[in-house]
């Protein structure tokens, strides 16, 4: 289970500039669910993300995963327990290695090296298996350097990386969103299918009402910095892409409003 407990985060404080990116942000999505976060530009989705990964660091409030203190673990850390894919396909993987040497490294991440080969023959078989599975043809490009491969083939290894020791949490930072509508759409079902098969507590960001719509158990809508919104359930699955525009539509005229009728607003969708 993931749980956060009001945490925050200020970018330049004290300074004339200064932005509360995250304002006493709490959430809990217990273990195995398909969380999925959305809200516009400067909400502080990729905020929440990368506080969790441990890239930035909270001014106050706790995070848990599994019941361990994530609080004040560095990123390295961290990042053995969470498994993370960008936005960008040429992010997480090295483009001159291999298919085959990226998904080693993969394989062997948080475990202790010897002096054996990390790509030998049972490795080698073993990541042709969990290729064919992607059903890309990806299992006979072994020896490809991933820099010559497609965006939508990258990601679906980078996915896989992220995934192949089961993370105890994944997070994914609009994954799709570089990507063509096409691949786009196979990496999104692509990703519910590891999900779901492997039960991975799992936090998306994106900006797919579609998307949104059609995965996920929970949706979580964000705004200057905090929650506003938050569906599961029964509720969730009558969820149509129409609704969240709507939503979203309502928070744009919120923000042209006065501050005490925005806040009237705002309390319509908590």
């Amino acid at each position: 289970m993931l749980d956060i407990k009001n945490i925050s985060v200020t970018f330049s404080p004290g300074l004339p500039n200064e932005l509360k990116a995250l304002r006493c942000v709490t959430l809990q999505i217990p273990e195995g669910s398909f969380a999925i976060v959305i809200g516009t530009n400067g909400s502080g989705k990729s905020t929440l993300l990368n506080a969790i990964a441990g890239v930035f660091p909270v001014d106050e409030g706790c995070i848990r995963l599994g019941g361990t203190d994530l609080t004040r673990r560095p990123e390295h850390w961290r990042a053995l327990r969470i498994g993370r894919v960008f936005q960008n396909p040429f992010s997480g993987t090295a483009p001159n290695m291999t298919v085959a040497e990226n998904l080693a490294l993969a394989a062997q991440r948080g475990r202790a090296r010897g002096l054996g080969l990390a790509l030998n023959r049972q490795t080698r078989n073993l990541i042709r298996n969990r290729l064919e599975n992607l059903k890309m043809g990806l299992e006979n490009r072994l020896d490809t350097p991933i820099g010559s491969l497609s965006g939508g083939q990258r990601q679906a290894i980078t996915l896989l990386m992220a995934t192949w020791n089961k993370p105890s949490l994944l997070l994914l930072d609009e994954h799709t969103a570089a990507l063509d509508p096409q691949s786009a759409a196979q990496i999104v079902q692509l990703t519910n299918e590891i999900v779901q098969h492997n039960q991975i507590t799992t936090l998306m960001v994106s900006h797919s009402m579609a998307q949104v719509a059609a995965f996920g158990s929970r949706v979580v809508m964000m705004h200057q910095g905090e929650i506003i919104h938050d569906v599961s359930g029964p509720s969730k699955q009558r969820l149509r892409a129409e609704d969240l525009l709507a939503i979203f539509e309502e928070v744009r005229r919120g923000d042209q409003l006065d501050p005490s009728a925005a806040e009237l607003l705002r309390q319509r969708y908590v």
